[in-house]
């Protein structure tokens, strides 16, 4: 696990605290305080774990009592009916906790398993896949974890650890006088040599034209795919380049033979749906 645990901590706290609120009503209402279960996370479907570390924060948070047991680790691929963890405690605990548990193993599994059939579908090409800054407010460090989990890459974190000179950057400069060149020679003079330079654009000749200019990673923007070729092509290596732009996993592995090197598909993250996966108790219970 790479997530800091501080993070986790106040990611889990919030949600409990969104949940939770001033108690479970029903539950403290139901269940006697006295009653002790095992309960099984399993999966209702196949794909790839991610979130088992949350499952644990959620229910050291709110009772340390409860053991939760992972049977696996996260990153692994699994089929339908698999048991993931075990809890065992307080019924009552495990009850109130139960929904933010699966809701953040859910979320993280589906972008960990979407992350793995795009990886999937380019195997043996040079190109990796990337995700991109469309993630969950709040929830970003979480997701672009899901991703590596995946067998993903992350792109940058937030605006604060890499330069990318997108369209609307590029917009402003020109309505101002400036050309693409001079645009990332300037950045270029205020980052220095050591900060990576990411420029956005839409045609062949502005691929060249960042590319003389020394950018080091070049972002080909909704590009057809004979577009996409020749602007590798004519890039020659100069510098990185990526692909972006309504990739799909019926499109992405012809945007990978086009010889770019990564793919950034906003989709991991920004539109995935949540693996099934639920929480069941035994019937035997003993208080």
């Amino acid at each position: 696990m790479d997530i800091p645990l501080h993070l986790i901590d106040t990611i889990v706290s919030q949600a409990l605290a969104e949940d939770i609120g001033n108690g479970d009503i029903t539950t403290l209402a139901a269940i006697p305080a006295n009653i002790t279960t095992t309960a099984y996370i399993v999966t209702r479907e196949a794909g790839v774990i991610a979130g088992l570390p949350l499952v644990a924060a959620v229910f050291r948070q709110l009772d340390p009592t409860v053991r939760v047991t992972c049977h696996i680790t996260d990153g692994t691929p699994v089929s339908a009916g698999t048991t993931v963890a075990t809890l065992t405690g307080s019924a009552r605990s495990i009850l109130s906790g139960e929904r933010v548990a699966l809701n953040l193993l859910q979320r993280l599994s589906g972008i960990a398993t979407l992350t793995a059939h795009y990886v999937a579908a380019i195997a043996g090409t040079r190109a990796q896949i990337i995700d991109t800054r469309k993630t969950t407010p709040g929830l970003r460090v979480l997701e672009k974890y899901a991703v590596r989990m995946g067998g993903g890459r992350n792109h940058r974190f937030g605006l604060y650890d890499g330069v990318m000179l997108k369209d609307n950057h590029l917009a402003i400069l020109a309505a101002h006088g400036v050309d693409l060149a001079t645009a990332i020679a300037r950045v270029r003079a205020q980052i220095g040599p050591m900060v990576r330079l990411e420029v956005e654009v839409e045609c062949v000749t502005d691929a060249i034209i960042a590319a003389e200019a020394g950018a080091d990673l070049i972002l080909l923007d909704n590009m057809p795919l004979d577009q996409l070729r020749a602007a590798v092509q004519a890039v020659g290596g100069r510098a990185k380049t990526e692909a972006s732009g309504g990739v799909t996993l019926q499109t992405v592995r012809a945007i990978a033979e086009t010889g770019v090197d990564y793919i950034s598909v906003g989709a991991l993250t920004h539109s995935v749906r949540a693996l099934d996966i639920g929480l069941d108790c035994t019937e035997e219970q003993r208080g």
